[in-house]
């Protein structure tokens, strides 16, 4: 009994710890949890309410205006941000993940701060960036740097100081995903100098006193997502640049991703899931027509919406989901993903491509069509 005991007790803690080290944000239980600031008929889930299943709509997964610069004239550093986290937009409530634009005048600074709740994978779109972060006491507060070009990826890690400041003469943006759907942001000057009330100045007087050698800037760098991907490659017309941890090795453990998805005119992302991450997507060039499949729960409801450049849309961990291509010429995206691999499974190809194959009887009687018609199907796989 006392054996049994003791593995009982191992279990649990095992399970406790795999659980903490897994994920920032709590898993969702649900499709989605749409917040709402009204608790009449909601649930309190992760600190929104929940709006009822049968109350959500394609809207709720959708923002605009990304497109648009931000008022960088309204800060004395240059700098202005467009967040999109659960308090713009709802749909992403549970789903880990949030997105963000950042807008530098020439010269600006986005000074240093942290996430508390969660790493940042960012893309520069127009300008040069020197970007960098410090790392903690642990691993003697190394500064890691980079110059950062149109299409280049750098990833800053949970909780770590870092900053980003414009080095050339004209404007520059940047995307950026952060993984939880409400990061939070400590201003390091703001805090520990305009703190409400202030922290004494003898403390802080006295504060300031008025390795690990193999890691390097490179390892959370990853160049060229201003190159677009292969679309000619593909029958359907479609590309994508994956940043997961096989191309970033400095994203490991910091349960974000992030992409670059290319459109010929017509061009689609065929239906497909990814199993262990959600999706936030921007448009940057054409319009797109989206949409995700909720599962049997609720009634596999169909969500759409036509985008637009600027436009964002969440696709929840799991669903099945959809990007095409509906204007006649090229079109692209960014998507942050809220796993280092978030994995992809292809609809068409696991279930008419698997090796080996399903059954045909077996899919005949799941798809309730002639046997004739899995066997089409198959060959278009194979």
């Amino acid at each position: 009994m006392e054996k049994l005991h003791y593995l009982l007790l191992f279990t649990l803690l095992a399970l406790t710890s795999s659980l903490v080290a897994s994920a920032y944000d709590p898993s969702p239980l649900q499709d989605f949890c749409v917040a709402m600031n009204n608790p009449v008929d909601g649930v309190f889930v992760n600190g929104k309410f929940c709006k009822d299943p049968k109350q959500v709509k394609a809207e709720d997964f959708f923002y605009p205006g990304l497109n648009k610069p931000g008022n960088t004239a309204a800060t004395p550093q240059g700098f202005a941000v467009t967040p999109v986290t659960v308090e713009e937009l709802a749909g992403l409530n549970t789903l880990g993940i949030s997105f963000a634009r950042l807008d530098f005048a020439p010269y600006g600074l986005n000074p240093p701060h942290t996430h508390p709740r969660g790493t940042e994978i960012l893309v520069v779109v127009e300008g040069s960036l020197f970007v960098g972060f410090v790392a903690s006491n642990q691993n003697n507060n190394t500064l890691f740097t980079k110059v950062l070009n149109p299409g280049d990826v750098f990833v800053f890690p949970i909780g770590q100081i870092h900053f980003q400041l414009n080095v050339g003469k004209d404007n520059a943006f940047a995307f950026a995903g952060l993984s939880s759907q409400n990061p939070g942001v400590i201003t390091i000057a703001n805090a520990v100098f305009g703190s409400k009330p202030p922290i004494s100045a003898d403390l802080l007087a006295k504060a300031f006193q008025v390795d690990k050698n193999q890691v390097k800037a490179e390892d959370f760098f990853y160049p060229g997502l201003n190159k677009p991907g292969n679309t000619a490659a593909t029958p359907q017309g479609f590309a994508v640049t994956p940043v997961t941890v096989e191309e970033l090795a400095g994203l490991n453990t910091l349960g974000i991703s992030f992409a670059r998805l290319d459109f010929a005119p017509y061009g689609l992302n065929p239906p497909h899931i990814h199993p262990r991450g959600t999706e936030i997507l921007v448009v940057v060039e054409g319009s797109l027509f989206v949409g995700f499949v909720a599962s049997n729960q609720n009634n596999n409801t169909l969500f759409t919406k036509v985008l637009n450049p600027g436009d964002v849309f969440v696709f929840p961990i799991g669903q099945i989901h959809f990007q095409l291509n509906v204007g006649k010429d090229n079109a692209f995206a960014f998507a942050g993903l809220s796993s280092q691999n978030p994995g992809v499974i292809t609809i068409a190809n696991a279930v008419f491509g698997s090796k080996p194959p399903i059954s045909a009887d077996l899919l005949a009687k799941a798809f309730q069509v002639d046997k004739n018609v899995i066997n089409y199907l198959r060959r278009q796989f194979n």
